[in-house]
């Protein structure tokens, strides 16, 4: 069973940024590919960005710019990088992980809250 473990949400002032972590453990198989998703009160839960293995890239277009997504593949470990931060971007921050071996299955995190005020 995978387990992931989120580090690094919290208050931050507008302007402000946070460092996200995500770290996975117990897989015997690669993990494809790893990313977040956020979960605003009200709203549905929306992809941030995500990474696989071989670096390719994929994001929200609205955080494009200011959100940074990479990842350890000997770590398995995916990190965020959130600068310039909006009141909207407040809200729940969910960590995944995805493999295809031995069957196709995500993995999430426990959710790390970001909130985004002065």
């Amino acid at each position: 069973q995978v387990q992931l473990v989120e580090i690094g949400g919290g208050l931050v002032q507008p302007g402000g940024s946070l460092r996200l972590s995500c770290a996975a453990s117990g897989s015997d198989f690669s993990i494809n590919a790893m990313g977040w998703y956020r979960q605003a009160p009200g709203k549905q839960r929306e992809l941030v960005a995500a990474i696989t293995s071989g670096g390719r890239r994929n994001s929200a277009d609205s955080m494009k710019g200011r959100f940074t997504i990479s990842r350890d593949n000997a770590k398995n470990t995916v990190y965020l990088q959130m600068n310039s931060l909006k009141p909207e971007d407040t809200a729940v921050y969910f960590c995944y992980a995805y493999r295809n071996l031995p069957s196709p299955v995500h993995y999430w995190g426990q959710g790390t809250q970001v909130t985004v005020s002065s």
